[in-house]
């Protein structure tokens, strides 16, 4: 157990807390049990160890332990947590729940028998709270965790601290939101950079090699992560991988559901299946046109990449421009919108805006006559009326 405490005091102590982001603020870290997931890469350990360095007491009451520690090989995390608040212990932390078996019985049972304790959990994207067999969802207050905005990248890499501005606010007055950026960045220096390596937090480690890593996330997430969490076999992971380079060829795609079902060589329901775990997995974006009542067996109707740094990781050779703005927008947008395929316009965002996505000389021909119609135009720094600087809704978050 004190190697425990020594690793968790070494990793607190080198963490940098320089630059931290947004959600931080979002998150109600009262609350008894908190569950952040998200996909792999997106930082969501750089995080529990920055709040425990900013808030907490360094000592024995807080605690920071990875489960996939060989040490949980031979111990149960239950015993660990009740010789830990007997000692004092009052603020567990606890990173990759989804590699230690039956962590969810074990994680409720440690809520409702130490009741002085306060627990945060993190998981993969891939983590049920509802569906766990211990069923956490009426315990756990659970957020989602995904990679930099823009505003995100520009204040860690320029050491600025840029605002966020609510979609109200950029629709109501995107001049002055561009004033307040504008005058402190010069954003078309930083923005290509950033749809293509700035979304992953592990970007500046190894600018070589960023697009090898984004692939290891990929194949982490389709090899351990759909077999372990989605019971996928193991024989048809490369399936999977087939399925999600030809969406990457063509995103956004449109699927044929029957045809694409006999090219990769599975049924119908199995390929509804994989398309949805994708999804889960923060490797895609599905649009419905209606978003009540989504299930796995529904067929979406168009598919995207989850953000443009895949697109470049995985058809680098056929990514369009106007593609990469339609992702850029629907991932910004989806972190805290409901996003949905438009009939008119490329998107409809939480069932009331509608948005054209395009270049400067963009115009309104396709959403005129729909209210709450807005152009999202790419190459301008400023706006007019209802045409808005595509880059400024990467300051949502």
């Amino acid at each position: 157990m004190e190697v425990l405490f020594e690793r968790s005091r070494q990793k607190i102590n080198h963490t940098p807390v320089v630059f931290v982001r947004s959600i931080m603020d979002k998150i109600l870290w009262d609350a008894r049990l908190i569950g952040i997931r998200g996909a792999r890469g997106v930082g969501k350990t750089t995080l529990l160890l920055q709040y425990m360095k900013l808030n907490l007491p360094r000592d024995h009451r807080t605690i920071y332990i990875s489960l996939d520690n060989i040490w949980f090989t031979e111990h149960k995390l239950y015993d660990f947590t009740d010789a830990f608040v007997k000692q004092g212990g009052q603020f567990l932390f606890l990173d990759e729940v989804h590699k230690y078996p039956n962590w969810s019985q074990e994680i409720k049972n440690i809520y409702d028998d130490f009741n002085e304790l306060k627990i945060v959990f993190t998981g993969s994207s891939l983590l049920e709270i509802l569906n766990a067999r211990a069923d956490l969802s009426r315990r756990a207050v659970v957020y989602e965790m995904q990679g930099f905005s823009f505003r995100e990248y520009l204040n860690r890499k320029l050491k600025v601290k840029l605002p966020l501005f609510p979609l109200d606010q950029i629709l109501s007055s995107h001049n002055e939101c561009s004033d307040e950026i504008l005058s402190q960045v010069k954003v078309f220096e930083h923005f290509p950079s950033y749809v293509k390596n700035g979304y992953y937090p592990f970007y500046d480690e190894a600018p070589s090699l960023y697009y090898q890593k984004i692939n290891e996330v990929i194949n982490m997430t389709m090899e351990i992560e759909l077999p372990l969490l989605r019971g996928v076999e193991t024989a048809f992971v490369s399936r999977v991988k087939q399925l999600l380079q030809i969406i990457s060829e063509s995103a956004p795609f449109v699927p044929n559901i029957t045809k694409l079902s006999e090219r990769i060589g599975i049924t119908r329901k199995s390929l509804l299946g994989y398309l949805y775990a994708l999804e889960e997995s923060h490797l895609t974006i599905q649009l419905h046109k209606q978003a009540s009542g989504i299930s796995k067996l529904q067929k979406p109707d168009q598919i995207f990449l989850e953000n443009t740094n895949l697109m470049f990781a995985l058809a680098m050779e056929s990514v369009q421009k106007g593609h990469v703005r339609e992702t850029f927008f629907a991932n910004q947008l989806k972190e805290a919108h409901q996003v949905q395929y438009a009939e008119r316009g490329d998107f409809l965002v939480d069932q009331t805006h509608t948005f054209e996505i395009g270049g400067k000389e963009k115009k309104s021909k396709q959403i005129s006559g729909i209210d709450n119609a807005w152009v999202a135009a790419d190459d301008i720094e400023y706006g007019l009326q209802n045409k808005i600087p595509l880059w400024l809704f990467g300051f949502l978050y």
